[in-house]
């Protein structure tokens, strides 16, 4: 069961990561204008952020099954919906249903793995999951490089989707057997209202890991292909930089050092994990050697590495699971917004390389003292004592 849903994870990351070196050619292609190219692109985490939410809320009152099944099957729909699009407004609407759909997935998925997880064991598990999200980065944009060179966005889209079905019909043979359906709210669950996770200092610790993990990953997105191509290199060169993160991220998930997670506090490695990153992004704002920015990269592998795992065994302490649902549907929602915000503050303060990674590494130092002052706050699942009446 565990493996099947570790499979769900990967294949809608594997989505997520597939899309990023086609989406904008694909609507220049339809004669989009530079307005609607940005919105094809970014009306997808939009609409992701509501699927989140609304997975989460859905997971705690129905279980994650029943959620995971309609997301699963809705989304491969919506990737069948690609071979219909006539133009940048049809794309537009596509690209926001995708979004909401495959919105629904992991919010649920990882309340499946957390509930199911012993305390013990929960930061190896998200370690593993972590992988599984880590190969997913790494496979993606090569599968859909390589096959939109031979075909079309459209058979990548079909692809994707025949994936998305096929694990639709996975989990209703595998994981229905852990169905269950609640007609009435516990008193937990009515007790936990949504501002109260945003009162709680392990949550929101959780929050913020989320966000400005995907922040700084908008922010290598957009100035990272750029600082290259400034240099001569070419395009392979930022695919490069970019694996070696994500092998070193995978290696750390999957090997035995992994148990660190179970035995170590998640706020003292979360905030290791985010003085790497941000001393990563200092880092490159300062070389230019190619040998240079591939070790700024490997140690913005070691704090990604730490960094994911600590972030879900922070919110899985800080949780009962009848509210566990909502809280990873919150968690992912801050996800999605994290690329969309440090891309989008990348572009609006207009700085030149060296500034941007500068101010992403300056946000990063100041979250990870944020995270060590938290060490010293209750991390206790969130109660009655915590719920905003």
């Amino acid at each position: 069961m565990r493996f099947f849903v570790y499979l769900i994870v990967f294949f809608s990351f594997f989505d997520l990561f597939s899309q990023l070196p086609i989406i904008s050619p694909f609507a220049m292609q339809l004669g989009a204008s530079s307005f609607i190219i940005g919105l094809a692109v970014g009306i997808y985490s939009f609409a992701n952020t509501f699927g989140n939410i609304i997975s989460g809320i859905l997971t705690d009152r129905r279980g994650p099954f029943y959620i995971l099944l309609f997301g699963l099957f809705s989304s491969a729909l919506s990737l069948f919906s690609y071979a219909v699009i006539e133009g940048p407004m049809t794309l537009i609407g596509i690209r926001f249903l995708h979004g909401l759909t495959e919105g629904l997935i992991i919010p649920a998925a990882f309340t499946f793995l957390a509930n199911r997880s012993e305390r013990s064991k929960r930061g190896r598990n998200a370690a593993i999951s972590g992988a599984f999200v880590g190969l997913a980065a790494i496979l993606g944009p090569a599968f859909s490089g390589i096959v939109s060179v031979r075909t079309s966005v459209v058979t990548i889209m079909t692809i994707n989707g025949i994936f998305m079905l096929l694990l639709t019909i996975g989990a209703f043979l595998f994981l229905r057997s852990f169905t269950y359906v609640r007609k009435i709210k516990t008193d937990a669950q009515k007790a936990v209202k949504p501002l109260a996770f945003f009162r709680h200092p392990g949550i929101i610790r959780a929050f913020l890991g989320a966000f400005f993990l995907m922040f700084s990953q908008g922010v290598l997105a957009l100035v990272l292909p750029l600082k290259v191509e400034f240099l001569h290199f070419d395009a392979k060169t930022t695919g490069m930089l970019l694996s070696v993160f994500g092998l070193v991220a995978v290696l750390i998930f999957l090997l035995p050092v992994n148990r660190i997670f179970d035995v170590a506090r998640p706020m003292l490695t979360l905030a290791i994990g985010m003085f790497l990153m941000s001393v990563s992004m200092l880092f490159l704002s300062q070389v230019n050697e190619l040998p240079w920015m591939m070790t700024a990269m490997i140690v913005y592998g070691i704090g990604f590495a730490l960094l994911f795992p600590s972030i879900n065994s922070l919110l899985i302490d800080s949780t009962e699971p009848e509210s566990r649902g909502k809280a990873y549907g919150f968690f992912y929602a801050f996800f999605s917004i994290g690329v969309v915000a440090g891309s989008s503050t990348i572009g609006v303060l207009d700085v030149s390389f060296q500034g941007a990674f500068m101010v992403a590494s300056g946000i990063l130092f100041i979250v990870a003292l944020f995270t060590l002052y938290g060490l010293r706050k209750d991390t206790r699942p969130v109660d009655k004592t915590t719920t905003i009446q």
